[in-house]
């Protein structure tokens, strides 16, 4: 990614006295009374307002809440309450401004936190006009917030295009880092798991991912449609009939690989009768389900095997689980993935995280802080995966040589 970036405009003192607007993502979850229950989207945007900071700058932070109707906010949809929690994580009292997008008053060395962005009229739409508003406002737009940066929108592609100066803020930098090591430039062998419940929201995950990877594992609904397109009977597990056609292409893809076990599908599943946490179950090979039951996780044989395929992996892309791992009675192939995960990243090898299902399961099996990196964005993870431009980084990266 060849892009200008906050630390080394911060690096040369290029940030001394001038307006910072910084694009992050504050958009954290909150419980019923509007208190956040998860600040990690806002630890994550520490480093870009303190470098900004420390630089001599008067900064403006900017980000989405939510999924307001555009124009009209509510208080529940307001960064207010983000701002004053802001200011906690700093040290320091964060201003907060409303109606922004006419003028900000802000000072070098203070911080201000503008209103919810989408209570703009125009920005989801990209709205060259309010782009070019909002880049008024500054001397350096910072976009630091990658899990927006798979939409076109005023904050994320417009400003980028207006905006005096446009760089990447260190958090979007090391994203886009992280994935470019595990993809683009991964070492091999690379070993992908893609679960989740559809092939067709994976399918071009999948198909983009077939040639680069060694080891292709999927696990998950997505792994019962691939069993039907081997032939099995699996039941009345979900799955997608009309996709058996497009995984027979994936499967054959995957049949030119050398090497270990290139597509390692499940040998045993655990079964049910329904899905539920009182659900009585069975462990079973996979020729052997019963009309009236339903896959809901791997077995302790394809575990085991999974455990084989990671050994000596040098990359591992990680993005959906095996099973329903949020029950305990279908949780085990999923937490023996994440502890087998875990074991190969301490041995060297580079893993990555993504996806909010898969995060969810790397803190409940408490490997979070065990693997190489968790990425921040969901559908910019995925959309990077797929092999699509991210209009956001490509804005920056057309923004290079000016």
């Amino acid at each position: 990614m060849k892009v200008k970036t906050l630390e080394a405009l911060a690096k040369n003192g290029e940030l001394k006295g001038k307006r910072v607007f910084i694009r992050a993502d504050l958009n954290v979850p909150r419980g019923p009374t509007g208190r956040i229950s998860d600040d990690h989207r806002i630890r994550e945007s520490l480093p870009a307002i303190n470098m900004a900071l420390e630089d001599g700058a008067a900064v403006m932070v900017c980000s989405h809440l939510g999924r307001p109707k555009e124009g009209e906010l509510t208080e529940n949809d307001s960064l207010k309450g983000v701002a004053d929690y802001l200011g906690k994580l700093l040290g320091k009292e964060v201003k907060f401004a409303t109606n922004w997008v006419e003028g900000v008053d802000v000072e070098p060395g203070e911080v201000v936190v503008l209103e919810n962005c989408r209570g703009n009229v125009g920005e989801k739409k990209n709205d060259e006009e309010l782009s070019k508003k909002m880049a008024a406002l500054c001397d350096v737009y910072v976009n630091d917030a990658f899990g927006t940066s798979h939409r076109a929108q005023a904050t994320t592609e417009g400003m980028a295009k207006y905006a005096k100066v446009a760089c990447a803020g260190p958090l979007l930098a090391k994203e886009i880092d992280a994935l470019t090591a595990a993809v683009g430039g991964a070492e091999h062998p690379l070993v992908a798991v893609v679960g989740g419940s559809k092939v067709s929201t994976k399918l071009t995950i999948l198909i983009h991912l077939a040639p680069l990877v060694d080891t292709l594992i999927v696990g998950g609904g997505i792994a019962n449609t691939f069993l039907l397109a081997q032939g099995k009977k699996i039941g009345k597990s979900l799955a997608e009939p009309e996709l058996v056609g497009e995984c027979k292409k994936v499967m054959e893809v995957m049949k030119t690989k050398e090497g270990k076990l290139p597509f390692p599908l499940p040998v045993d599943v655990v079964v049910a009768r329904h899905m539920g946490y009182d659900a009585g179950f069975r462990i079973c090979d996979v020729d052997d389900i019963q009309d009236d039951e339903m896959i809901l996780d791997v077995g302790p044989k394809t575990s085991m095997m999974l455990r084989g395929v990671m050994d000596g992996a040098k990359t591992i892309i990680w993005n959906g689980p095996l099973g329903v791992f949020e029950m305990d009675n279908f949780k085990e192939g999923t937490h023996d993935l994440a502890r087998t995960i875990a074991k190969a990243t301490k041995a060297g090898a580079f893993s990555i995280v993504g996806g909010g299902d898969t995060i969810a399961a790397a803190k409940a099996f408490d490997v979070a802080d065990k693997v190489s990196y968790i990425s921040t964005g969901g559908g910019a993870f995925l959309e990077f995966l797929e092999g699509k431009t991210l209009p956001a980084v490509a804005a920056l990266e057309a923004r290079f040589e000016k």
